[in-house]
This record gives structure tokens, C-alpha cells and sequence, in this order.
């Protein structure tokens, strides 16, 4: 990896004058940020970080930087050493940066990034990752819109970092609610509605429901009954309640179609429910679970004093009691290394109550679980007004996309307008959601995300456009080792190298913390310096050598441009 390759060549100069292994220096050397200041070094070693522990002020660490600094060399790599602020920074030969840079863009493609020596000597891991989780029999709700988003992301990026993922997809297919609808549609249901308009129907078929529980007794108690007979496995009650699963999954695949959005296991609530009963008997048996008078299964943390219901008097399972099921059952199949569970913030305590329930029944892996919450989404309206459902949102974005395509004397003819305006819509509801940090709640905003000269996701499908368009004009460049980098020392072409060099950091940075924000941030600013060099580097009229290495340059923009916006859950566009 060409950073990768330029840090340990630094790392091995530093090694013997800082008496530590280069292996443990790398990652202190640190590519420079791109700064509209001018030109700067490449990288740079805080020294604040190969310090022993201890204090130090800026003045002490300014001394020690500068006493580095002169114990070391230029060489055939490194052309100018010097000093920054508690840094010591190294700029790399510029010919030798442009064509390193260049070559393992071409060289890795997808894998760009991710075959530095950051990533190296990181074990495969069996990751598991629970998102999505929508209720069945009920529209695709926006509000697991960023679970599906956001979980899709980190799959994408465990998967690129060489882990072996496992995506699941865990259904709200049980618990009283489907007491509810099996009663309020052998009341209210109508097969020839349910043929017509399945999902429509089994919402308005429970909206009835619940009214008529709060009008009286008795819907409430079939709903109880209904819900005892599917915990029987009763068949006539499966029966209904298997139609309304199989419904709703076939609606739910059609819109994670249209998110680009895939599971690898559809498991849900209802599989755990006899597991749930074995839960409650490790409970018992352990001494962890106790009864109320009514009957009431409970167990009290020891730590908070929370006492938390697992079970029902009638004997029935929980959601509590199902996740403690469904999470023993996937550690026992697959020993996964990490489990990873991607709801809202709202759920922080369940999940604290979930881990801390396994800890007590004596899983030591408890440790490897994690929580990744979330912030909720406000002010989500279309021009009909507030919205519930996901495909409104969707329909919206792709709506607006086109009417924005015609109003617009530069859009070129598409053969699948459609579908572009359908990429286009969701890279902008993508972007505008993962520009800040995500447990951070957001204000929804149509005009903002679907601006292309701003920092949104418009903006990255038009730079990618923009650069495919110009290798259909001029070619693609096949051999890279064959281009002269000297062509690629304006200040426009050095910036874009250099925010390349910083790749595998973000990728690194991301992959530590779990946030897209960084690799959105860096996306961004790519465009924006491919936007300017765009500008001043034009190819075509150009010199045949300079035009080919610009050329070259452009190619290798747009190849980490799409990687980054595929590990999104983008799909790039190559027209507009």
C-alpha cells in the first residue's frame, strides 16, 4: 500500500534513534490533512505519542521534535524533513508520491485502503450484525430506516476489512400485537382486501383492533386468546399468522431491493419463543428468577437494583426473554467473535439489561456483544405532509431528483432516468444521514440534501458522473507505470495525491469507531479537490504526456470515490 510502504520506510529510520520496533511506530505516522493553506508535508509523527508517560510541556515537546529532526535524513524517499507543531513532518519525492499513489490505486481497485499496514496482521473475525428488525404486517417504517442504513454500512465495512460477516435481519414476528391482529382479522378481516392490498389491509385491520380493545373487553381477550394459541403452536393460528409473516417479508424484500439493502438470515421473534421457555428454566434453576404474587416472572440486577419482567403470568415469553434466547442460540452456532446489535438510542438500557442478564447466567462472551445506537431523524415530511411510511420518503427523493433533472438545461438524455433519479435520491437521503455523528439526532431538511453544488450525496454522484464522463471523452488509462509523474506537480494534482495517501486512515478510523461520518467527510472533500483540479488540469487540449497522466490521475479520483460510496451503500452513478 503506498502509504503503507512510505510509513515504514519512515518507521525504519526512526526505529534505532527512538529504541522502539517500527511495527509499534507506524501507526504514529499520520498522512497530512490537505490544508487550503498551500502545500504541505505529507506526514507526520506527534511526538507526543513516542514519548514515555509522563508530563511534558508544549515548549519540552517542541525541543524534542526539533532534536529529532536533525538526527534524521533525507533519502531517496524522503526529500525535506522539518518541524510543525509537536511534530516532526516528511515530505516524500514527489515523482516517487504520484506514481507509488497512483500504481496501487490501479493495482488494489476495491481493496484500495484496506491493504495498508494498518490492517495488516488484524485477525479474520465471525462477525454478526442484527439490523433492520422491522414488525411484520406493517409498512416499512421510516424509523428503521437508519437501522438499515447504518447496519448495512458497518456489514460493508467489516466485509472490506476482511472479517466474515453474517447480516440479520431479526423480525418483530411475535408477542401480543399478533394476539391483536389474529383476533381483529377473523373480526374485521376481508380475504378479498387482503388479496388486493396485503399490507394496507393488516394495518387498517389493527388500527380497528386496537380501537375496539379501548371501546371493550372482548377483542381484548380474544387478542389474549389468539396469542396463548399461538404460543400453543395451535395450527389454525399459525396458519393465519404464517400468511401474515410471508406477506409482509415479500413486501420488505421489495423495499430492501430498492435500498440495495441483503440478509443472510431472516430469523425473527417467533423462532425463539420455545427457546424463551428454556431461558426461563436457567433462570429458575440458577436461582436468578423469582415470582411475584400475580405470578410474574422477574429478575433483579444486583448492580442497579432494577427488577425486570421475563415472563408473564399466563407463562409467556417477553421481548427481553426472546433477545436473551436469540442471542444464546446465535453464540452457541457460531462462535462469533463480535455481535453487534445497530437500534435506536432508546434502546441503550434494554441492552444493558440484556447483557447484563447473559453476564449473570454465567456467559463470559457478554464482552464480545455491542450496542451501536442511534439518533432519531426530525422534521421527515414529503409535500403531502408528515410521513410514516419508508416509500413514501423514497418516492419523494426520486420524484424530486427528476423534476430537478428537467428544470435543469445541462441534464443529458438517460436511457434509465428512472433508476439513475432512484440512486441519486437515496446517495442524498444516505449522505444528509451519515454526515454527523450517529448517535446524534438530525433535522430532515429536502432542500439541503438535494443540492448538487453542496455537501451532499447529489453532489458525489454528479463528481463521479462528471469523471466517468471524462474517460468515455479520452480513454481509460491501462498501464499506469508507463505515465510520467512529472506532469502531475501542480499544486491542484499534489492535493488530490496527498488526500489519497489518507485512504486507508479514514478507512482505519472508521473501521475502530464504526462511524460512516469519516469516510463521508473524506468523499466530500475529494470531490471538492476533484472539482478544482477539474478546473485548472484540463485534459482534453492538452500535450499528449500531460494529458495522459492528468487523465490517469481523474481515473484513480473516481475509482476510490466509488469504493468509498459503495461501502455507504451507495451505487454510483455514471450518468446524470
Amino acid at each position: 500500500m503506498a502509504a503503507g510502504c512510505f510509513r515504514r520506510s519512515i518507521a525504519l529510520q526512526l526505529s534505532p534513534i527512538l529504541e522502539k520496533p517500527p511495527e509499534n511506530l507506524i501507526k504514529s505516522i499520520s498522512a497530512v490533512p490537505v490544508s487550503n493553506k498551500g502545500q504541505t508535508a505529507d506526514f507526520q509523527l506527534f511526538i507526543r505519542s513516542v514519548l514515555d508517560a509522563g508530563y511534558y510541556s508544549k515548549s519540552d515537546i517542541q525541543v524534542q521534535a526539533q532534536m529529532l529532526a536533525k538526527k534524521l535524513k533525507c533519502n531517496a524517499i524522503v526529500s525535506r524533513i522539518s518541524t510543525g507543531e509537536g511534530t516532526v513532518n516528511f515530505t516524500i519525492n514527489r515523482e516517487l508520491l504520484s506514481k507509488t499513489v497512483l500504481q496501487q490505486v490501479f493495482e488494489h481497485g476495491s481493496k484500495y485502503g484496506v491493504k495498508s499496514e494498518l490492517f495488516s496482521g488484524l485477525p479474520e473475525k465471525k462477525v454478526l450484525i442484527e439490523f433492520s428488525s422491522p414488525n411484520i404486517a406493517k409498512k416499512f417504517h421510516v424509523g428503521h430506516l437508519r437501522s438499515t442504513i447504518i447496519g448495512n454500512f458497518i456489514a460493508n465495512l467489516k466485509e472490506a476489512t476482511g472479517h466474515c460477516v453474517t447480516r440479520i435481519n431479526y423480525l418483530g414476528d411475535w408477542g401480543m400485537q399478533f394476539g391483536l391482529l389474529g383476533a381483529g382479522f377473523q373480526r374485521f378481516g376481508s380475504e378479498e382486501k387482503l388479496k388486493s392490498n396485503p399490507i394496507q389491509h393488516l394495518f387498517e385491520v389493527y388500527v380497528q383492533a386496537n380501537k375496539a380493545t379501548e371501546e371493550e373487553e372482548t377483542t381484548k381477550k380474544l387478542a389474549q386468546e389468539f396469542f396463548r394459541k399461538l404460543e400453543a403452536r395451535e395450527e389454525q393460528a399459525m396458519s393465519l399468522w404464517k400468511r401474515f409473516r410471508d406477506i409482509s417479508v415479500d413486501e420488505h424484500t421489495h423495499m430492501y431491493k430498492r435500498l440495495g439493502v441483503h440478509f443472510d438470515d431472516y430469523s425473527g421473534e417467533s423462532y425463539y419463543q420455545e427457546k424463551s421457555q428454556e431461558v426461563l428454566k436457567m433462570l429458575d434453576t440458577k436461582g436468578l428468577l423469582q415470582k411475584t404474587k400475580e405470578g410474574i416472572g422477574v429478575v433483579h440486577l444486583p448492580d442497579t437494583g432494577d427488577q425486570l419482567t421475563v415472563m408473564r403470568s399466563d407463562g409467556t415469553s417477553l421481548y427481553l426473554t426472546r433477545d436473551l434466547a436469540a442471542a444464546i442460540d446465535r453464540m452457541e452456532k457460531s462462535n462469533a467473535d463480535t455481535m453487534i446489535y445497530v437500534t435506536d438510542k432508546s434502546q441503550c438500557s434494554h441492552f444493558k439489561q440484556l447483557f447484563k442478564i447473559l453476564e449473570l447466567l454465567g456467559y463470559h462472551w457478554t464482552e464480545r456483544c455491542q450496542h451501536v445506537p442511534f439518533g432519531k431523524v426530525k422534521g421527515m415530511t414529503t409535500r403531502k405532509g408528515e410521513v410514516v411510511f419508508l416509500e413514501d420518503v423514497l418516492d419523494e427523493a426520486r420524484s424530486m431528483v427528476l423534476e430537478n433533472r428537467a428544470s435543469t438545461k445541462t441534464s443529458k438524455e438517460l436511457d434509465n432516468a428512472f433508476e439513475t433519479a432512484e440512486k441519486i435520491g437515496l446517495a442524498a437521503l444516505i449522505i444528509q444521514d451519515f454526515k454527523g455523528l450517529l448517535l446524534s439526532d438530525y433535522q430532515f431538511s429536502w432542500d439541503r440534501i438535494l443540492q448538487s453544488r453542496g455537501d451532499t450525496g447529489v453532489f458525489l454522484q454528479y463528481t463521479h458522473a462528471r469523471l466517468h464522463s471524462l474517460e468515455e471523452k479520452c480513454g481509460k488509462i491501462s498501464e499506469v507505470s508507463q505515465i510520467n509523474t512529472a506532469f502531475l506537480e501542480d499544486p491542484q494534482a499534489i492535493s488530490l495525491i496527498q488526500h489519497l495517501l489518507r485512504y486507508d486512515e479514514v478507512l482505519y478510523q472508521s473501521s475502530q469507531d464504526l462511524q460512516p461520518k469519516h469516510i463521508v467527510d473524506y468523499l466530500l472533500k475529494l470531490s471538492h479537490l476533484a472539482a478544482a483540479a477539474h478546473k485548472m488540469l484540463p485534459v482534453k487540449g492538452s500535450a499528449s504526456e500531460q494529458a495522459e497522466a492528468r487523465l490517469c490521475l481523474f481515473q484513480a479520483v473516481r475509482s476510490v470515490l466509488a469504493s468509498g460510496m459503495k461501502l455507504l451503500g451507495i451505487t454510483p452513478v455514471n450518468k446524470m
